[in-house]
């Protein structure tokens, strides 16, 4: 029963998902999280940034992440499958349908119509997990003083290092983490 409900979610995910990974971070949130309680925010959160950080598609390595906390090794092959199947159908059968009807003007205003879509999603997902990052719960607390200082101040050198010199992510990532493993780890070790 759980693989068909692995397999379902992930076929919803996989279709609805327009727009690349990141824009089906909140239906794998949605699905995961809220309405079969897989995982909790911050295992979603976990395997979000494992799923970043590992080579591929952050919408695949998702769904095998999250298969496997939830059914192993069955369980990440079918939610890999189920994320993929839709978007297999839907891209042989938009590429026919692009490459025969491309100069039509009305298939390039459903394009531009879908950029805005996609550009809330992703920063829908965005928000849930800053705000989770920052405050360490889902939604916004009522008291604002539950603000996560290290975590305020790192997210705000990476964005300041990321939009004023374009170093690569990937150095950020790494020195954030140790940054992290310092800052958070430092207290521990006292």
């Amino acid at each position: 029963m759980i693989y068909l409900e692995l397999l379902w979610s992930f076929i919803q995910i996989g279709l609805f998902s327009v727009g690349g990974g990141y824009a089906a971070l909140p239906l794998i949130q949605q699905q995961v999280v809220d309405l079969h309680p897989w995982l909790t925010m911050n295992q979603f959160a976990d395997v979000m940034a494992i799923a970043e950080m590992t080579p591929g598609p952050i919408a695949i390595n998702s769904a095998t992440f999250v298969g496997i906390q939830v059914a192993g090794l069955p369980g990440a092959i079918v939610a890999t499958v189920g994320c993929v199947l839709p978007s297999c159908v839907i891209v042989l059968s938009l590429a026919y349908i692009y490459y025969r009807f491309r100069g039509l003007s009305m298939v390039q205003g459903i394009l531009l119509g879908l950029r805005p879509a996609v550009i809330a999603m992703i920063a829908s997902a965005g928000l849930s997990l800053l705000i989770l990052a920052l405050y360490g719960q889902r939604t916004l607390p009522s008291d604002p003083t539950q603000l996560d200082w290290i975590a305020a101040i790192l997210f705000c050198a990476a964005l300041f290092v990321l939009r004023k010199w374009k170093i690569s992510p990937i150095l950020v990532m790494a020195c954030c983490g140790l940054a992290g493993l310092i800052l958070y780890g430092l207290p521990i070790l006292l």
